[in-house]
């Protein structure tokens, strides 16, 4: 999975501390990594604004939150991983601050955590990307932070890993690996079981766009959604851009065209729903 947001157990924070320090040589940096960051920093650049102040919900090693804050915005950049920060920090210049943040218990149901003051709003605009809020059973109490903390007309940018992804049906299926194939379609309480590197897994959720646009609802409109991974494989299959690079950057050319368009925002590896808030 390209998400590394934790589920609010401790040991998942752990499993992503495991992968942090190797995480952008494993994938940011990656051929597959690099096309699907060029996808998504287009839509960021296209619905947040370049000034302001931004919220990033499951940084990772922040390399988002140093781009939009190249552009010149004020970016608060969150993770549950304290390596993950660590990480992010490094490479952070002066318009970044970092601040630990466990999506399932945003500030209000949470005691005092590293930088809490930084996650004070008002802010301008928020995001997060490839799959953080999977990692999230019950959203409704971040649903009710943000639309506290996000100012009107604020936008709020998720990539989420789709229910729905014929990569993983094609890719796992061609190895006579079922249960990996129909991960996404359980729809267990639970979750699904997910690697997320080094030897560890995390608990997922895999909810449509509706889902949560509906949960979102009333604070939040739906302004855009298109699918992020289309034609673009899965990290599992990401060796495969490595192997034709010309190919994959053609059809990377051809999935923004079609990322917007039914089925294709719902029939892809992430789907990026893009909300305002009213």
């Amino acid at each position: 999975m390209t998400g590394r947001q934790s589920t609010g157990a401790q040991g998942a924070g752990a499993a992503f501390d495991a992968i942090a320090s190797g995480y952008d040589d494993d994938f940011t940096h990656s051929p597959l990594g690099l096309l699907l960051r060029q996808r998504l920093w287009r839509l960021l650049e296209r619905e947040l604004p370049s000034q302001g102040r931004l919220l990033e919900l499951g940084c990772g090693t922040g390399e988002d939150a140093a781009h939009l804050a190249r552009r010149g915005a004020q970016v608060v950049a969150t993770d549950q991983s304290p390596e993950m920060l660590v990480q992010a920090a490094a490479k952070a210049g002066p318009r970044v601050t970092t601040a630990l943040l466990d999506l399932a218990t945003p500030p209000g149901l949470s005691g005092p955590t590293e930088g809490a003051a930084a996650l004070r709003g008002p802010f301008d605009g928020a995001w997060s990307s490839f799959g953080p809020l999977n990692c999230v059973r019950d959203r409704a109490p971040l649903w009710r932070w943000l639309a506290d903390v996000l100012t009107p007309g604020g936008r709020l940018v998720l990539v989420v890993m789709s229910p729905l992804a014929p990569w993983d049906w094609l890719w796992f299926g061609a190895h006579g690996q079922v249960g990996p194939a129909l991960r996404r379609l359980r729809r267990r309480r639970a979750g699904v079981a997910a690697n997320a590197g080094a030897g560890r897994t995390v608990q997922v959720w895999y909810p449509s766009w509706r889902t949560l646009a509906a949960e979102a609802a009333p604070d939040f409109d739906v302004r855009r959604v298109e699918g992020v991974g289309v034609l673009l494989p899965i990290s599992e299959a990401g060796h495969l851009v490595a192997r034709a690079p010309r190919l994959f950057a053609q059809l990377a050319r051809v999935e923004a065209r079609l990322a917007g368009l039914p089925p294709w925002r719902t029939l892809c590896d992430h789907t990026a729903l893009v909300l305002e808030r009213r």
